[in-house]
């Protein structure tokens, strides 16, 4: 990406374009006195072009422009990607593009900043310019396009993703131009040999691209988040290029290219400042395209964005989890009933809920007699906190949280197992996200199911919701081959009844624009004896399954049996996305 320069030989004068043409400079630019005395004053004979600092200074201000320039542009490439994940699904190949796209663009922007050389200091300015107003409006542009736009079909279907790859080879180009532009200035400051000029602008590169990486997860995405910290760094970007060229290199430009590039840096930080002023406005606008006018709880956790919707005047209570509809008002209670009493048949004195932070499931639970202790790990204390606070969704959740025999703990379901107690409980529900969302890949694995494994009791069940069966067969029989993997006897089970709309598999598209899943697929497993999925005599009285309706769910599974599929492991997942 960096356009090398050729050593300088000792003697004859070289030849640098300047705004006003060739210029050739005397022997003192190469000569003894370069690094001296005369080096260090403004406009010195060792400076190509004349400077309203000393050398030494410029040169230190060329390389912090390089820093923020890096760590910018690292937070542009980051943000495409977070964008990537949330609007359009936690896709490894989705990220993998935007990656590869971005860096073969700056290759090209690379090679094609060559032909503006000559014109170095101007070139530079007007390429910050652009990446600040691309940069940082892209994530505003996304999330237009994907609210008011998702749901249109037909050649909008996939609108989003190709805005996301533009943007992406956009900011690429940029980005990409931006180092042998560099590389010219720096060396008209003073000229130096090729290795040390890359050397200086690879360390100030590398060490702005660290800070920006580490600004974004930690700084600007939970306190700004995404629409906000990518106008601020936009306007950081425009800030930084103009000063750059306007302070350092002005006598290197025009006055009508200063004039020119002035105005542009101050309407490009308009229209951000003015974007930033109204991101609220335009957030909450979005978010009624996306889910309608009935939007009571929207909040950022440190760990997803979590937003409610009904829930009063009659209106079913939806939840999603950062974008993805985790459970409707509409239809789950179909859906509980049919992941939890199933496993509950035997003895269910100790219960292990893996995920179910909205207490849905703890609550099918707790119907049964005879249950002593539910304990449940759950990642996000967003979700625990509003399952026990919100009034919808704790009436919905009888309050199970709140139950004495209920005890959350807020940690990742993998790491909490590997030092749960062995042999610990007689029922293990695991309640969580699609395998498909790379995130929860993990979950769904062989180790993680051998983890699983060892904290049931002899003769205990798991218990695992796998998707759905109709429209991702192979995902919900890879899962099966992972238990059966793992040492656990399986049957599988499917439920219909789901009602259409948000998908809530690894997508996340509107309504209409995804393929709508109709039923869940559940596999019930236990270490010793096949299970046979069967309701308790003992039980409650279910609304929505009975032990006819689940011998024909079993055999309406089994129609849909996808054979000889490989498991998936922490290694080698192989769920699709």
């Amino acid at each position: 990406m960096i356009d090398r320069q050729a050593p300088v030989p000792p003697g004859p004068a070289q030849t640098w374009d300047g705004p006003d043409g060739p210029r050739a400079d005397g022997p003192l630019a190469d000569g003894p006195l370069a690094d001296g005395p005369l080096a260090d004053g403004p406009g010195d004979a060792g400076s190509v072009v004349p400077l309203p600092v000393r050398q030494g200074t410029g040169r230190w201000l060329v390389l912090a422009g390089v820093f923020v320039c890096a760590a910018c542009g690292l937070v542009y490439e980051l943000e495409l990607v977070a964008l990537a994940t949330y609007l359009m699904g936690d896709s490894i190949a989705q990220t993998s593009v935007v990656l590869s796209v971005m860096v073969f663009a700056m290759g090209i922007g690379s090679l094609a900043a060559k032909r503006l050389r000559r014109h170095a200091a101007a070139g530079f300015g007007a390429i910050e310019a652009a990446l600040a107003l691309v940069g940082g409006g892209s994530a505003m542009a996304l999330y237009a396009v994907f609210a008011w736009t998702g749901d249109w079909g037909g050649m909008w279907a996939d609108g989003p993703r190709c805005l996301l790859v533009a943007f992406s080879l956009a900011t690429g180009l940029l980005i990409g131009a931006e180092v042998p532009l560099l590389m010219e200035l720096i060396q008209r400051i003073r000229r130096q040999d090729a290795g040390g000029a890359v050397a200086d602008l690879s360390a100030a590169d590398y060490v702005g691209a660290l800070v920006g990486g580490l600004a974004f997860p930690f700084l600007l995405l939970p306190v700004l988040g995404q629409l906000t910290g990518a106008l601020i760094t936009g306007a950081v970007n425009a800030v930084v290029g103009g000063a750059l060229v306007l302070g350092l290199f002005r006598h290197d430009l025009s006055r009508p290219a200063r004039r020119l590039l002035l105005t542009a840096n101050i309407c490009v930080l308009t229209l951000l400042a003015s974007a930033a002023v109204l991101v609220d406005d335009f957030e909450r606008a979005a978010r009624h395209a996306l889910y309608g006018a009935d939007v009571r709880v929207a909040v950022h956790t440190d760990v997803q964005e979590v937003l409610l919707t009904g829930g009063r005047d009659g209106r079913p209570l939806n939840l999603f989890l950062d974008g993805r509809l985790r459970f409707s008002g509409r239809d789950e209670l179909r859906y509980h009933e049919a992941l939890v009493h199933p496993a509950m048949t035997g003895r269910h004195a100790r219960v292990l809920v893996l995920g179910g932070g909205d207490g849905l499931a703890a609550r099918e639970v707790l119907r049964h007699p005879g249950v002593r202790r539910v304990d449940v790990v759950a990642l996000d204390p967003g979700v625990v906190r509003l399952a026990r606070t919100d009034p919808a969704l704790s009436r919905l959740n009888a309050r199970s949280l709140d139950d004495p025999r209920v005890h959350v703990v807020t940690a990742d379901a993998f790491d909490w197992l590997r030092t749960a107690p062995t042999a610990a409980y007689d029922v293990v529900v695991s309640d969580l996200p699609h395998p498909g969302i790379t995130a929860s890949t993990k979950l769904y694995a062989q180790e993680f199911y051998g983890l699983a494994r060892q904290v049931l009791a002899p003769g205990g069940r798991l218990v695992v919701h796998g998707g759905a069966v109709e429209s991702r067969p192979r995902d919900f029989w890879t899962l099966d081959a992972t238990l059966r993997a793992a040492g656990l006897r399986t049957t599988a089970y499917r439920v219909r009844g789901r009602q259409a709309g948000y998908a809530a598999g690894p997508d996340r598209r509107p309504p209409g624009g995804a393929r709508a899943h109709r039923d869940w697929g559940f596999v019930l497993a236990a270490d010793r004896h096949t299970p046979r999925p069967r309701l308790d005599p003992a039980g409650p009285r279910l609304r929505t399954l009975t032990d006819a309706s689940l011998a024909a769910d079993v055999r309406a599974a089994e129609r849909t049996r996808v054979a000889g599929l490989p498991p998936s492991t922490l290694v080698h997942p192989r769920y699709s996305d």
